[in-house]
């Protein structure tokens, strides 16, 4: 997430100049050809422009649930934040006073749970784009840490060594904490440490925090749809292509009777970089959220969410020594 007030425009600009060179490329290359004599390049710009409407239409449809898909994910962390505070509040006051012990256990145990997840949800997809130059590049300026660290030393902070190597053992480590929190209530109950009520508040949470993991696991293994993203991208390419020569002939109509007269053509160049280098960096805003838990500069901050639950449940047992919160690097936070 980025955390400043905007991008720059020399960032973004940066961070698209691989695009530019391309664009410019394309630009040059017709001009050049008419300017040489091939006037037949010309063509007519009004079906070229039908097709930038058609362009624009689909490009807009593909940011607008980029953009869904990167709110709900922040939505679902949204609670797990506020369903994180209830059950550490509500398990530490049913069962401090007969079981401080456990209390402190599946408190430990929830951080794993939003550690184990955090790191699952950072595993790369092969729709995602952080393999790409363009992002690959941007991601050197900031920390990804699930991709820094390791997932055995991060859970041997919070679970005992035979806890540790049962869920290692797991495919979905996340899945079977949140099992093993479920089992260590049940025998809190059968053991009457806890009343029904308690039992069934408690449960509710666990049940809240699965379904949260169910969404998030939605969002991250079911891509933007391959046939929506494929025809963005060739109509995309189709009208980058065709964009100079439909406005060949009209600026080197521009000129005429001035004394100018046969320069204005060179003017398609800029104008034709600007004009496709807007919809292009349309396309790649939506690429940089349409998987928002990937690690890229505008994903969910999950890392820092999960501190910041850690912090508040470890506040509530009135510890010492908090873990300090996850600042952002570059203006980046993840």
């Amino acid at each position: 997430m980025h955390a400043g007030k905007k991008f720059g425009a020399i960032e973004f600009i940066v961070w698209t100049r691989r695009s530019i060179y391309c664009l410019a490329t394309l630009s040059a290359i017709p001009t050049l050809l008419y300017f040489l004599g091939w006037k037949f390049l010309s063509f007519p710009w009004q079906p070229i422009a039908i097709m930038g409407t058609a362009v624009a239409f689909i490009v807009g449809f593909k940011n607008n649930a980029s953009y869904s898909r990167l709110w709900e994910a922040r939505q679902i962390y949204g609670s797990i934040i506020n369903d994180s505070r209830s059950f550490g509040y509500v398990l530490r006051d049913s069962l401090s006073e007969r079981n401080p012990k456990k209390v402190k256990e599946m408190f430990l145990r929830h951080y794993a749970w939003l550690t184990a997840l955090r790191f699952q949800l950072r595993e790369p997809r092969a729709w995602e784009n952080m393999n790409t130059a363009q992002f690959k590049e941007y991601a050197e300026k900031y920390d990804i840490s699930e991709k820094l660290l390791n997932l055995d030393d991060e859970l041997r902070n919070y679970l005992s060594d035979h806890e540790l190597q049962y869920i290692l053992s797991k495919k979905n480590r996340a899945t079977q904490l949140m099992a093993s929190q479920s089992k260590e209530l049940s025998e809190a109950y059968r053991n009457g440490e806890i009343n029904d009520f308690q039992w069934t508040q408690i449960n509710q949470q666990l049940i809240k925090f699965t379904d949260y993991q169910g969404r998030a696991e939605r969002i991250k293994n079911f891509p933007y749809p391959r046939n929506f993203s494929s025809i963005t991208t060739y109509l995309l390419l189709l009208f980058i292509v065709f964009v100079p020569f439909g406005l060949l002939k009209e600026f080197d109509k521009l000129g005429e009777g001035t004394v100018i007269e046969g320069l204005t053509l060179w003017f398609n160049i800029p104008f034709s970089l600007l004009v496709t280098w807007c919809f292009h960096t349309l396309d790649s805003v939506g690429e940089s959220s349409v998987n928002p838990f990937e690690g890229s500069a505008n994903d969910v901050p999950i890392t820092q969410i999960s501190r910041t639950i850690e912090i508040d449940m470890r506040d509530m047992l009135d510890e010492d020594n908090l873990p300090p919160p996850i600042t952002a690097k570059n203006n980046i936070v993840l």
